[in-house]
């Protein structure tokens, strides 16, 4: 396997034989240097696209060669066009295959496959006819069939859905010419390892593979190993998980004030688009409405929201109609909209990776962005695992001060009153004012004011701090406050935190589920990110998982008819009804929500929590369960004594 790299440094010489020996600088690759079909490079330059990133200037070559291409780069990159063009160049040279699509490209969420959608019908807008079809968990079934009997060219699905129509038979493979999998390493982090190997036995060995991830795992290596032909690996490294050219601040603040913090800074400093994130459905809403009675142009998107009003949110976002967007990880997914300047987690994530993506939304292809980070005194510890995984320090953000503030709102305000006196017909009211200054001998000044004070409605020019942070900072390192992200010794995580629900599946460890197949399944059909899917607790009959409580019927009623190992799982609220005694000795079990009891240890996930390293599923979290009866013991004796009955 081939490796590029383009990090490579020359190495110190003299600067006066370097001088002399050192040819000049090549010039910077344009997209005009590869060869792409006439019709696919028109619409890159209609686009405006002139210079090549890294990742794209080292694979499209590679891939209009015909060979298989491993790329590792961060989010963000262009990745998207360094499989899209070589693709569509090859569909105007060789239109479709002729029993199924010409090529399948497989995302992880449905945002991202809508996303690459998107791109590639902009990229292909020169060419005839050309059909590219997303099909993912969470939409009908009806659209998905006709588009795929109709013969789309492009295929571009997640790996669940793409499994139902191979079963059902209405996606081929056996023909495919190009099969793309796009953040290869998200896919395989939410279950869909299964997935995926079953789609490549799917495949002709004829089929060009591009895989695309930001890491390479082992779980990569076994599948590049197994079915990539003499793959090219083309690596560009960035000094940081996170770009050079996001500025990170942070807020420690109550979470009660966490509005009014935001309020103040929006008051003084300029931003063009906002993302504002949030953890819940329910929280995207209710912080947007707060924003527009506070006078901000702002709207929602989570994944209840259907995708035309997703669509129509997002173009409102990009031609500056709203200003600010409230959003959950998944809903954002892919999202790239080149005025966003500011992204704010409003909520901290629980893992790095999800802090990634979410400042990932600024800053792209070389443009400067801010990203501010609020951070209750118990999340402390949060920001330092960010700081660690990344790299980078994040800032610390200081609060306009009340003089700030003072000022700008006195400002703002005289510019309402200057505008209104140079824009407005005042010639109906002016005589009013006139005749009640000289009947109630009041200066105008004082009838000024107390119409300024009815326009104000309540809210006041005068600023007044903002109450300091209270509550328990985290502990440092190995303090109490910092064990969340670490496997506790001894008690089990908490069954749910807050915002979160526990689920009951009524599948187990006797249909050899695991984890990773019950987080692919409920992330496939119910549209959620790994990041949202809590703890998950595997027993001999059932599982026991924690969900946003805030999930609408539509995606209950989808999860509940969702199947693992070709069983509905029937998902539903659990009880919580507490274990019971044992009463009879020889009695290895007990049903509900109950701590177990030392050595009875049920199959376990730990998973998303305030604390958790990644909010998601990730190696070495499961838990085979032990032997109950050697483990056992009774009336203090030791444990690993017979059990006697």
């Amino acid at each position: 396997m081939d490796t590029i790299a383009n990090d490579s440094q020359p190495n110190e010489t003299d600067q006066s034989t370097q001088a002399q020996t050192q040819p000049a600088e090549p010039e910077p690759a344009q997209f005009s240097d590869f060869h792409l079909d006439p019709l696919v490079a028109a619409a890159v330059t209609d686009l405006g696209y002139e210079t090549p990133s890294p990742i794209q200037e080292q694979t499209i070559p590679l891939l209009l060669e015909g060979r298989d291409v491993i790329g590792l780069a961060q989010t963000g990159t262009g990745k998207t066009a360094a499989f899209a063009l070589p693709l569509l160049s090859d569909i105007a040279h060789d239109g479709r295959a002729e029993n199924g699509p010409f090529a399948l490209i497989l995302t992880p969420t449905r945002e991202l496959a809508l996303q690459v959608a998107e791109a590639l019908t902009s990229f292909a807008a020169h060419l005839p006819d050309f059909s590219v079809l997303p099909i993912y968990g969470g939409q009908s079934y009806g659209p998905q069939l006709a588009g795929l009997k109709r013969g789309a060219q492009v295929v571009v699905g997640t790996p669940g859905r793409v499994i139902d129509h191979l079963k059902r038979g209405s996606l081929k493979l056996a023909s495919l010419r190009h099969l793309v999998l796009d953040e290869a390493d998200e896919m395989l982090k939410m279950g869909f390892a299964e997935d995926i190997e079953e789609i490549f036995s799917a495949v002709g060995d004829s089929a060009q593979v591009a895989l695309f991830s930001a890491t390479m795992p082992s779980s990569i290596h076994r599948i590049t190993g197994k079915y990539l032909n003499d793959p090219a690996e083309v690596r560009v490294k960035g000094k940081t998980a996170t770009g050079a050219n996001i500025r990170q601040r942070f807020l420690t603040v109550n979470h009660t004030h966490k509005l009014e913090a935001l309020t103040r800074i929006l008051e003084v400093e300029q931003y063009d688009g906002i993302i504002l994130f949030v953890r819940t459905k329910q929280e995207t809403e209710e912080l947007a409405d707060k924003l527009r009675a506070r006078g901000f142009s702002a709207a929602a998107i989570n994944g209840d929201i259907p995708q035309q009003a997703r669509e129509r949110t997002v173009e409102a976002l990009r031609d500056g109609s709203i200003d600010i967007l409230v959003a959950t990880d998944v809903a954002a997914r892919g999202l790239d909209v080149e005025r966003i300047s500011l992204v704010v987690n409003y909520d901290i994530p629980t893992d790095t990776e999800s802090y990634v993506h979410r400042i990932g939304r600024t800053g792209r292809a070389g443009r400067s962005g801010e990203a501010i980070l609020f951070v209750t005194p118990r999340e402390s510890r949060l920001l330092a695992s960010i700081e660690r995984a990344t790299k980078q320090k994040v800032e610390p953000l200081t609060l306009p001060t009340v003089e700030q503030l003072t000022n700008t709102r006195t400002e703002k305000f005289t510019q309402r009153i200057a505008d209104a006196m140079t824009t407005l017909d005042l010639s109906e009211v002016r005589p009013v004012i006139e005749a009640y200054e000289q009947a109630h001998d009041v200066p105008a000044s004082e009838i000024a004011a107390a119409l300024a004070v009815l326009l104000l409605d309540g809210d006041t020019l005068r600023a007044t701090p903002l109450p300091e942070p209270k509550g328990k900072p985290a502990r440092g390192e190995g303090g109490r406050g910092d064990r969340g992200d670490r496997g506790e010794r001894g008690g089990r995580p908490p069954r749910s935190r807050e915002g979160m629900q526990t689920y009951r599946l009524a599948v187990g460890r006797n249909e050899r589920v695991n984890p990773g197949g019950i987080v692919g399944a409920i992330a496939n059909e119910g549209g959620l990110s790994s990041a949202q899917i809590g703890h998950i607790d595997i027993r001999s009959n059932h599982t026991l998982v924690d969900l946003p409580s805030d999930l609408s019927r539509d995606v209950l009623d989808r999860l509940s008819h969702t199947k693992v190992q070709g069983r509905r799982i029937d998902l539903r609220p659990d009880s919580g009804r507490p274990g019971r005694p044992f009463k009879k000795r020889g009695d290895d079990r007990r049903e509900g929500g109950g701590r177990s009891f030392k050595g009875e240890r049920d199959s376990g996930y730990r998973g998303a929590r305030d604390g958790g390293r990644d909010g998601g599923f990730r190696e070495g979290d499961y838990r085979d369960g032990g032997d109950f009866k050697r483990d056992f013991h009774k009336g203090g004796k030791k444990a690993g004594k017979p059990f006697k009955k």
